[in-house]
């Protein structure tokens, strides 16, 4: 039998993979490719049974939906609807965390991200910040265990932003990069995960 996959075992290539092409399918307002993108990273990170694997791919795709207009879009329903995804993490894991406060800081990278994608005053070291805190919260572990994966997850975001000022264009070598930036942003974490409690 294969391995099992779960929030403490995922597998850090695939879902570092599906992660890009959910990145790319938002930024191109491709909804029916960001939710089979959704599905693998899901069923990847999660090991979630097949209907809450699906239930938890369309709540994360709605919660994108509910985030993606700028500047109007609609941060509390992004929110409710990340706070289902975390209860249903909840459900089938060992992770021990409030849906809650895991939904509200999710959100507040989104938050975070978003401004310093539109203002300068907004630092890269802001955005490591709140990637730290919703690792460490979610997975129990000590801020300077996740910080090499939150780095490695804003470069990745610094790609993508060069990639959507580019045009968003799928063989544009940016969006390669940015892939090899999410799979070591997941192997850091992964390799993080693997540290905690001992």
């Amino acid at each position: 039998m294969g391995r099992r996959h779960g929030p403490r075992s995922f597998d850090a290539v695939e879902v570092g993979q599906r992660e890009t092409d959910a990145w790319a399918a938002y930024y191109r307002h491709e909804w029916a490719s960001f939710l089979r993108a959704s599905v693998g990273m899901v069923a990847a990170g999660f090991g979630m049974n097949r209907r809450d694997t699906l239930r938890g791919a369309w709540l994360v795709l709605r919660a994108n939906q509910a985030w993606a207009p700028f500047p109007d879009n609609e941060p509390d329903r992004a929110r409710e609807l990340m706070r289902d995804f975390y209860a249903l993490v909840v459900s089938s894991s060992d992770l021990d965390l409030d849906p809650v406060q895991a939904s509200t800081l999710e959100v507040e990278w989104w938050r975070v991200h978003r401004e310093h994608q539109h203002d300068g005053a907004v630092t890269t070291d802001d955005l490591v910040g709140a990637l730290v805190d919703l690792y460490a919260y979610v997975y129990g572990a000590e801020a300077d265990l996740v910080w090499p994966a939150a780095q490695h997850r804003v470069e990745a975001m610094d790609l993508s932003d060069r990639w959507v000022r580019a045009g968003c264009v799928l063989d544009d070598p940016l969006l390669a990069a940015e892939r090899r930036a999410l799979v070591a942003s997941y192997a850091a974490l992964l390799a993080a995960i693997g540290r905690v409690g001992s």
